[in-house]
């Protein structure tokens, strides 16, 4: 066993894991977290910040937002979970994970307070990127929440913006289980004069945002009532036949038109596939807006921002939102796990063009699974596999809640051997699509 993995079993195993054991890796309070980067000398101090929350989009938004930064030659910090294959995604530098040697040496170098302390999982992730971005002196980090915002553990900074993209229902065991108070819980991110940025406007929520931007003195801007993007049709991409074989009507960007304000339009190409995405750009494109305002040494450049659009996979190694696995058929993973998110997901696969559909599904125990199960198509085939983490919920008792909102398939022991037998089941014209959570995802990714 490499001394790597012998690190990456400790934290996983001996320090409570959300993403692997859930609500008893969830921490109601900032006190470790402020104590751990204390005895680091508050490098979180040491470099301006993005800061972003919401339900969904916040990743890809964080990416959007990283791809931008290093366009225009800033020395780029981003942090986000979960991970998907490998622990180092989690904290990057321009598109580059931490080193394998940095995460040792870190953890080796303070196992003793680790041990005294108890932190979670998220806690030391969370010191352990404050203090590499700060040693390698980036220009800028952009920093996504991982659970709500108020009493999330990257919630110590004093961001440059504060952002949220939209609200949904996840994690209501925590959160809340109304919009408003969901909302509540992630508006606590909102700092003192510094601006917020709001995705999508939603009536149950805007007036929890507006009172807590008010009481903070923060000024507010609500994307989607200034900057409106929408999918243009897509255009045969012949770059992208290596990619897409035979089907190049699928290509591998989507070109948005944008209107802002009332006079000024623009196109921009976005290296995703997904016309979800649209809400995303507008909020992106928001806070590039308004960020000059509160950082004068930054200046936008549409060419630079366009540049970074076209190419976020390849700066800031972008995976797991819509991400194609193969062709003929199609086969989509999309680490949508929420309401919302399998919402948007069921949107975009309606959008496609297939003969048949089959979904190989994986969920986890703490989610509105019934709520979920009576959203998806009962025309599809359904090949149900159980997440390799203890979260995981059982293959047969996913089946079963499938079947009893009339969604038909067979169990099979792993991710792999259930997207294994979709391949050989589907025929070239048909779809593929694996989700359910990220953890799925993550196995075949």
């Amino acid at each position: 066993m490499t001394k790597y993995k012998q690190t990456l079993d400790w934290l996983f195993t001996r320090i409570p894991m959300f993403q692997r054991t859930g609500a008893a890796a969830y921490k109601k309070d900032l006190h470790n977290i402020r104590r751990l980067c204390a005895a680091f000398g508050n490098p979180q101090e040491q470099f301006p910040h993005i800061h972003i929350a919401g339900t969904n989009g916040k990743g890809s938004t964080a990416h959007l937002t990283a791809a931008v930064m290093q366009a225009h030659g800033l020395k780029t910090g981003l942090y986000t979970s979960p991970h998907y294959r490998d622990f180092r995604e989690r904290i990057k530098i321009d598109g580059k994970f931490i080193s394998r040697k940095t995460v040792i040496d870190f953890t080796d170098r303070h196992i003793a307070l680790f041990e005294e302390m108890q932190p979670s999982f998220f806690e030391i992730t969370v010191a352990m990127a404050f203090h590499y971005f700060a040693e390698q002196k980036v220009d800028i980090a952009v920093i996504e929440t991982g659970l709500g915002g108020r009493l999330d553990s990257t919630n110590i900074i004093t961001p440059l913006l504060s952002v949220i993209t939209n609200i949904g229902y996840d994690h209501q065991m925590f959160l809340g289980d109304t919009l408003p108070l969901i909302a509540a819980e992630k508006a606590g991110i909102i700092k003192k004069n510094v601006p917020v940025i709001i995705g999508e406007t939603h009536p149950d929520t805007e007036p929890v945002f507006r009172r807590k931007a008010a009481e903070m003195n923060a000024p507010i801007y609500f994307a989607d009532q200034f900057i409106r993007a929408e999918e243009l049709p897509s255009v045969p991409d012949p770059e992208a036949e290596e990619d897409y074989g035979k089907n190049l009507h699928r290509t591998v960007r989507t070109t948005f038109s944008v209107k802002i304000g009332e006079d000024m339009q623009d196109d921009y190409d976005v290296n995703l596939i997904g016309s979800y995405q649209a809400k995303n750009l507008q909020t992106v494109l928001q806070m590039l807006f308004v960020l000059p305002e509160v950082w004068p040494a930054f200046t936008p450049e549409r060419e630079k921002i366009q540049y970074a659009l076209q190419n976020l996979k390849s700066l800031t190694n972008f995976i797991g939102r819509w991400h194609l696995l193969g062709t003929q058929p199609m086969i989509i993973a999309d680490s949508a796990h929420n309401e919302q998110g399998i919402a948007v997901a069921l949107r975009q696969i309606n959008a496609v063009r297939f003969n048949n559909l089959h979904i190989v599904l994986g969920m986890v125990n703490d989610k509105e699974i019934d709520k979920i199960l009576q959203m998806l198509p009962r025309s599809a085939t359904y090949y149900y596999a159980k997440a390799d983490i203890p979260r995981g919920l059982p293959a047969a008792e996913l089946a079963q809640k499938g079947q009893s909102h009339e969604l038909r398939g067979k169990t099979y022991s792993s991710v792999r051997n259930a997207l294994a037998a979709a391949r050989r089941r589907a025929e070239e014209e048909d779809f593929i699509y694996v989700g359910g959570s990220t953890f799925t995802v993550a196995e075949v990714v």
